[in-house]
């Protein structure tokens, strides 16, 4: 099938929709309704206004539909007391699979549909918020049959039916703050992107004790995700005043705290830190995009079934280093991490190889073949890995054009842990 992110028109406008002149007429600020700490669900008595008084306010039927997995169902229970306590008739769905399936999407809005809820609350990692986004879609508009088909310039005209919250228990995609989901077209071996600003959810409720239980590497994989949105929205020609410093910030907490989830995991602290670096890195890429790491990583991850942010983060090397030759914006990211350099160059093997000791320190391979993919393995998905790549989205938003022949050489350079000289 053909995918929205292939149409040649959106191709040919997406640099002049970049330009400055153009990028100034709108900027369209969308966030949801935040609530953040360790009491947004509270079981006892509450003094003052709460969450419930929100939900309650906007959802007059009261019925939710919760979206969870088998490792999320535990929280997703209290959410649902939570709820019950309310007065919402509750009924959970705990079936969503990593990298979020098409045909698992499918069997969720079947099942939401049958419940005709007023409130989709999503309690999970990022592929249950993406399941959770997809299924909306397909709820609320039966007339919908292939996502790959809807584009960002579309009219969805969703919340007819009922509105989204988001209850993330990793700390990584910025899911709940952001109009962009990934699904996975298994049939085609591809990841499939989602971006409408209708898809920001109406609520994320951020509890960081939902994410005490991430293991070390799921930790460092999720923390990556959010170093590789905020210096992509950094560095991206679509940035604004407002996106960059929030972006910067994410960037300057991941480096401080996520080194210490990764080592003690029941850290409650650097989990807050955390879940709010993710947010806020949530916000400033939900507004500016993301660019080669994603395209890469995308790639990567959908060839050889690797980690979305572990495969994201991997490439920030190469991409800082590809988008140098046209942009010195990795100065603001040197200067929030107190890294001095007297020009871009010197600059750039700075910020190069702090983010690689920042990698190494997580456990991280530097190099594709370290990460465990064989040579014969690798060259037999070269062109997918390629073509994959060179067609994802978010090359649109690169500071940087980049051609088929150049994303080739950025993995052969990638096999080995060259630096890009080109």
């Amino acid at each position: 099938m053909a995918y929205w992110f292939e149409n040649p028109t959106l191709k040919a406008l997406a640099p002049l929709a970049l330009s400055t002149s153009i990028k100034g007429l709108t900027t369209i600020i969308n966030i949801p309704t935040l609530f953040i700490g360790s009491n947004v669900f509270p079981e006892g008595p509450v003094v003052g206004p709460s969450t419930m008084d929100t939900l309650a306010n906007r959802c007059a039927k009261k019925k939710a539909f919760i979206v969870t997995d088998e490792f999320s169902n535990k929280y997703a229970a209290k959410a649902a007391r939570f709820l019950q306590a309310g007065g919402f008739t509750v009924e959970t769905w705990p079936h969503c699979l990593p990298e979020a399936p098409m045909e698992v999407v499918a069997e969720c809005a079947k099942a939401m549909k049958a419940c005709e809820p007023d409130l989709i609350v999503a309690v999970g990692g990022g592929s249950v918020m993406d399941s959770a986004k997809a299924a909306w879609v397909l709820y609320e508009r039966p007339d919908i049959t292939e996502l790959g088909l809807i584009s960002p310039l579309d009219k969805l005209n969703l919340r007819k039916k009922a509105l989204l919250a988001a209850v993330p228990t990793t700390s990584g995609t910025g899911s709940e703050c952001t109009g962009a989901a990934v699904v996975h077209d298994t049939a085609a071996h591809r990841k499939i992107p989602l971006a409408h600003v209708e898809l920001v959810p109406d609520f994320a409720i951020l509890v960081p004790e939902f994410t005490l239980s991430m293991p070390p590497k799921l930790t460092a994989g999720t923390g990556l995700d959010v170093l590789a949105h905020a210096m992509d929205a950094v560095t991206t020609p679509a940035a604004n005043e407002i996106t960059e410093p929030l972006a910067l910030k994410a960037i300057e907490m991941t480096f401080h705290w996520l080194p210490r989830a990764y080592k003690n995991g029941q850290d409650r602290e650097a989990r807050h830190r955390m879940i709010l670096a993710a947010s806020i890195g949530g916000i400033a890429f939900g507004m500016s995009g993301c660019h080669l790491t994603h395209s890469f990583g995308h790639s990567l991850g959908a060839v050889f079934n690797l980690h979305h942010g572990m495969s994201v983060g991997f490439f920030l090397p190469q991409t800082l280093q590809f988008c140098s030759r046209v942009t010195d914006k990795h100065l603001l990211i040197c200067r929030t991490l107190g890294l001095e350099s007297k020009n871009p160059e010197e600059g750039l093997i700075q910020l190069v190889a702090k983010v690689r000791s920042f990698l190494t320190q997580l456990g991280v391979p530097l190099t594709l073949k370290d990460l465990g993919i064989s040579r014969a393995d690798f060259d037999s998905k070269f062109d997918t890995l390629v073509k994959f790549a060179h067609e994802d989205v978010d090359c649109y938003l690169s500071p940087r054009p980049i051609t088929a022949a150049q994303c080739a050489q950025v993995f052969r350079y990638a096999y080995d842990g060259r630096d890009i000289d080109f």
